[in-house]
């Protein structure tokens, strides 16, 4: 069989919602292809921008030392935010649109001015923040099983699938973000804990390192990007029915139910 092509996976991951998760992506991609594993991502990213949807910013992966090793990678990763993947805050998101997904809760950014330079320092991203929010990212694997390599988690665009962001934001200044508490739940049980230091160290290191790689492909961020900046702590699989509410100390808090509204 001959090796399949970065458009041959692009097709096989976007199939997956109609035919199911697919097997790792290891017939095309070496599990730690950078390159090729963009490659596919910026495929994909084109072919839904060609079918109407809209990029609304992006989210910040593997952002946990931890995970990197698991992983065996030396960096994060990132995806791409589309408008269509917002769940209102205190909303629902039907379990049909989903394969086999997780939550983590995270901080996230919304910039009041663009980041173009690729050498943007921690202190430039918090200059640039217009609000701070509460968020929870579900992430969904298309590959069966969860069992991803750093390539297949980048070819399927950071794992990722909608998020949801507190209504009200905050003014970053006077903010301690970096030890910050977050308490996820589900159902009313405590099922995640984390800091924001969890974020590449602090979130505006996670925030930084995004506009410095997105710069460098010359995609900067720009005004009104949201950035997710990295999970806070474990993610966790759902279930229908299930009511997620995510606190974050002095930042906020958000909530979705997974089921049909």
């Amino acid at each position: 069989m001959p090796t399949p092509t970065p458009d041959d996976l692009a097709r096989r991951l976007r199939d997956a919602y109609a035919g199911g998760a697919v097997p790792p992506l290891r017939d095309g991609l070496h599990p730690v292809d950078v390159a090729g594993a963009y490659a596919v991502q910026t495929i994909n990213t084109r072919f839904w921008e060609s079918q109407g949807r809209r990029i609304v910013g992006r989210k910040a992966g593997l952002t946990a030392k931890a995970v990197q090793m698991q992983l065996g990678v030396d960096q994060p990763d990132f995806g791409v935010l589309f408008a269509d993947m917002r769940v209102a805050d205190g909303g629902t998101l039907d379990p049909l649109k989903c394969l086999q997904p997780k939550v983590e809760a995270e901080i996230a950014f919304v910039l009041g001015a663009d980041l173009p330079d690729a050498t943007t320092t921690p202190e430039q991203v918090a200059a640039a923040v217009a609000s701070v929010h509460a968020a929870i990212e579900i992430v969904d694997s298309r590959i069966a099983d969860w069992k991803i390599t750093f390539a297949d988690t980048v070819a399927d665009n950071g794992s990722s699938a909608f998020f949801v962001l507190a209504e009200a934001g905050k003014p970053l200044a006077g903010l301690d973000i970096w030890t910050a508490g977050m308490v996820m739940q589900i159902n009313g049980q405590t099922v995640s804990l984390g800091v924001g230091a969890a974020a590449l160290g602090h979130p505006l290191n996670a925030a930084a390192w995004l506009a410095q790689t997105l710069a460098a492909r010359s995609e900067p961020l720009k005004a009104g990007d949201v950035l997710l900046a990295g999970a806070l702590g474990p993610m966790v699989a759902l279930h229908p029915g299930d009511r997620v509410e995510a606190f974050v100390g002095g930042v906020g808090s958000c909530s979705f139910t997974y089921g049909k509204a």
